[in-house]
């Protein structure tokens, strides 16, 4: 299966995204001197963005992960948030900024929020790589901005839609008779099947 077959559009192309990566990291790097942040990658979707985000950070920093799910099976969230994997380390006292590939309603970033809070860090701060704003639920500072984008079905570059697409070095726009599809058993599309794989992750 060809992936590129199914975009609709780039709608940010990869010399564009590592250049924002690159300045993200400078100013991270800038606003931290002295310091030694704990950058907490969000699973599975900001896997690439934090790891490109590391390397262009000069500074010493360090790096853990944590997995939520408000979805289930579904493309719209449950409103329910759970924590699938924890912190390997505790953040009490440290300067922590949570690093995830998008935000779109804001519930499960303002969960995450509420939940390291109460750990007692130093500094808690958010990188968000996308941030969808016309799907907002809920207000979350956003501290370090990769891009606004449109209220639109976006994969690639970490961002799936049925365990696929994650592995696109750029941000596009899918098809919408793709995801107007339901998965099938494999996590693919298909119709008439019940979706077992976790779809993209078009609520945040």
């Amino acid at each position: 299966m060809a992936l590129l077959d199914d975009i609709d559009e780039v709608l940010i192309p990869e010399e564009v995204l590592q250049a924002r990566i690159r300045e993200l990291g400078r100013t991270i790097s800038n606003d931290y001197n002295g310091k030694e942040p704990l950058l907490v990658g969000i699973l599975t979707g900001a896997v690439p963005f934090v790891s490109d985000l590391l390397r262009q950070i000069s500074i010493s920093c360090q790096l853990d992960f944590m997995a939520t799910s408000s979805y289930g099976a579904r493309t719209e969230s449950s409103g329910i948030v759970r924590i699938l994997k924890d912190l390997e380390q505790s953040i009490e006292g440290r300067h922590v900024i949570i690093v995830d590939d998008i935000i779109d309603t804001g519930l499960t970033m303002d969960y995450l929020l509420e939940t390291l809070k109460a750990r007692y860090p130093a500094s808690l701060k958010v990188c968000a790589l996308l941030d969808k704003v016309p799907r907002r639920l809920r207000h979350v500072p956003i501290d370090y901005r990769g891009f606004e984008i449109p209220d639109k079905f976006v994969v690639g570059y970490g961002l799936d839609y049925g365990g696929r697409y994650r592995n696109l070095p750029f941000i596009c726009v899918l098809k919408p008779e793709i995801y107007g599809q339901e998965l099938g058993l494999d996590g693919a599309p298909a119709i008439r099947h019940s979706p077992f794989g976790r779809p993209a992750r078009v609520v945040r």
